[in-house]
């Protein structure tokens, strides 16, 4: 009888301090890399966008692990969602129990933020050299503030061609940049790419 197979989804527990976060891990076999996901203002691990990213990365033998940066009671508190620094805080708490992990420790960690999840990203990868790349879609790099300038990691920058506000802000982060980057504006969509085709655009850069 064939041995079972181990399975390649589940819902892990991190803690941090007096909390405990959850998040939803997904390593295919051959996985050559992990990318832990950062979620805007208001989202979470089960954001329907986000968890389509993170099949397509998946297909793509990149393993990937959703995190909630914050309880449920804690993300009822407007101000919590537009603080950085704590989310940033959080996801290096993460990416600190993937790298203990014995299921992730042998791989490659990078980011994918989206809205203020992306400043998250960039501010917790300007003081960790080992994060291999980031890509925030949609996202608001700006809130990052001095450290862009500290980020080593190679960064894709993809936004929305009908999202005006967010473009600039984009482009005035990208000066600050002193890491390879690359801005993407995909036109037609809006902030949320829920225009026909936008969002497996943004799944395409994200994988290359």
């Amino acid at each position: 009888m064939a041995a079972e197979q181990p399975p390649t989804n589940w819902e892990v527990t991190v803690p941090v301090g007096p909390v405990e976060l959850s998040g939803s891990l997904g390593v295919p076999a051959g996985a050559r890399g992990l990318v832990v996901f950062a979620h805007g203002s208001g989202s979470s691990r089960y954001s329907v966008r986000n968890r389509y990213i993170a099949g397509a990365l998946r297909d793509a033998a990149i393993a990937t692990l959703l995190m909630d940066l914050l309880t449920d009671a804690e993300g009822r508190d407007l101000a919590n969602l537009f603080d950085i620094p704590l989310l940033a805080r959080r996801l290096r708490a993460a990416t600190a129990w993937a790298r203990r992990d014995e299921c992730t420790r042998h791989l490659c960690i990078a980011y994918y933020g989206a809205s203020t999840g992306a400043a998250a990203a960039l501010l917790a990868a300007a003081d960790d050299p080992a994060i291999a790349a980031i890509v925030s879609r949609g996202g608001r790099p700006d809130l990052a503030g001095q450290a862009l300038a500290r980020v080593t990691a190679p960064t894709l920058l993809i936004v929305g061609g009908d999202d005006g506000p967010v473009v600039e802000m984009n482009r005035a982060a990208q000066r600050k940049l002193r890491c390879p980057n690359e801005l993407v504006i995909v036109p037609g969509a809006s902030h949320l790419f829920e225009e026909a085709g936008r969002l497996e655009e943004v799944a395409k850069h994200a994988r290359a």
